[in-house]
């Protein structure tokens, strides 16, 4: 048989294909209208099982595989319009366009906002380029930040969570899921790491080289390249610049902010030691009351799914059907629950358009837990 007989062939399946997923999807807001009639969840496990047994039992063994994946997809995408007919999330996409509607329509200049570290540490870096003229408050941890938050103490927040080198800030991750906030803006900060010891110490008198780890990954070729040099981790850059500049030793360094040469009083024996000069943190804004600032188009949130086949992937293909473009996607491991995990997504798309407020919904219907973080812009 002839190429364009098989083409003729598979036009004409795809038609009856077309206007049968036409009828069906009408089919579907007739079940959605009687599911809403009578306080009925839109998902029905039950009867999806048995649905695609039936269907298995009547397909040949060499399409079984095939067949499961397009039957799941269809009643994925059922329940996708259901949803959006029926407007389930209600809770979560009610709160989102009052925060739309209440949040001033500019981002603060001035506020209380709470940093880990001291002055000359890269968050303050970072708070510097979002606020005009930053209160800012410095703790010793991240976890203190996140709680000042909570607490009260402080309106915003600014904290590091991914580098483009050196990649994600696991703790962050981690006290994410401990605390509650809600993210109200990003910016993506250039750093540059500077070997900074005490005036008179040389470069061969160094025998330890203080900072934050991920300063100390983001450097790993240069350190490499010293000899008899030890790397040591501390709680922040900025920290580790004052500690060399009050310790009375003269054989450390540290890897810290050009700020911090004036700051401290140090010398700078080496300048942008990372391995990349295109080195990149991106820090986000948090807050204890959510706030959408005008142009936010960016959404974050924070998920557990059921522990079953396919669950992401089937989460996933909400995304892909409803056009919704990931960002990133991270898991962190759940506390004492064995291969079990939290997830962060990053989705790009304007708060203000209806497919973000039909996904946000049908993504709280299909997971076990599900947090709203914000959405926002981000500064570059």
């Amino acid at each position: 048989m002839e190429n364009t007989d098989l083409r003729r062939q598979i036009d004409e399946i795809d038609e009856q294909i077309v206007e049968l997923f036409s009828k069906r999807m009408d089919i579907s807001a007739e079940i959605a209208a009687y599911k809403q009639r009578n306080s009925l969840p839109i998902r029905d496990p039950k009867r999806e099982r048995e649905k695609v047994a039936h269907v298995l039992e009547k397909t040949p063994e060499a399409y079984k595989d095939y067949t499961y994946s397009l039957f799941s997809l269809l009643m994925e995408l059922s329940r996708s319009y259901q949803g959006r007919l029926n407007g389930f999330g209600g809770d979560v996409t009610n709160a989102v366009k009052k925060a739309v509607e209440s949040t001033d329509k500019l981002f603060p200049s001035y506020a209380t906002v709470a940093c880990q570290g001291i002055e000359g540490a890269n968050s303050q870096i970072a708070c510097d380029r979002l606020f005009k003229n930053a209160n800012i408050l410095y703790f010793k941890d991240f976890d203190a930040v996140f709680s000042a938050i909570e607490k009260g103490m402080c309106t915003y927040g600014v904290v590091p969570v991914e580098n483009s080198s050196a990649g994600t800030v696991n703790k962050v991750y981690d006290l994410m899921t401990r605390h509650n906030f809600y993210i109200v803006r990003s910016v993506r900060t250039k750093i540059e790491h500077n070997l900074l010891a005490k005036p008179g110490v040389k470069m061969e008198d160094v025998r330890e080289i203080y900072s934050h780890e991920q300063a100390i990954n983001q450097c790993s070729k240069f350190l490499s390249s010293l000899r008899g040099v030890r790397a040591v981790p501390c709680e922040n850059t900025a920290m580790a610049a004052q500690m060399v500049a009050e310790s009375p030793r003269n054989d450390i360094a540290a890897l810290a902010s050009r700020p911090c040469i004036k700051l401290y009083g140090l010398n700078c024996l080496r300048e942008d030691v990372q391995n990349v000069d295109n080195n990149y943190t991106r820090f986000i804004c948090i807050s204890k009351n959510l706030e959408i600032y005008p142009g936010a188009d960016k959404t974050s949130v924070m998920l557990t799914l059921p522990h079953e086949q396919g669950s992401l992937y089937k989460l996933l293909s909400k995304l892909y059907a409803l056009g919704i473009n990931l960002n990133k996607l991270e898991s962190r491991p759940l506390p004492n629950r064995d291969f079990e995990f939290m997830f962060y997504f990053d989705l790009d798309s304007p708060v203000y358009a209806p497919n973000l407020m039909q996904c946000i919904g049908e993504m709280k219907a299909a997971c076990d837990s599900f947090t709203y973080l914000g959405s926002y812009s981000e500064l570059m």
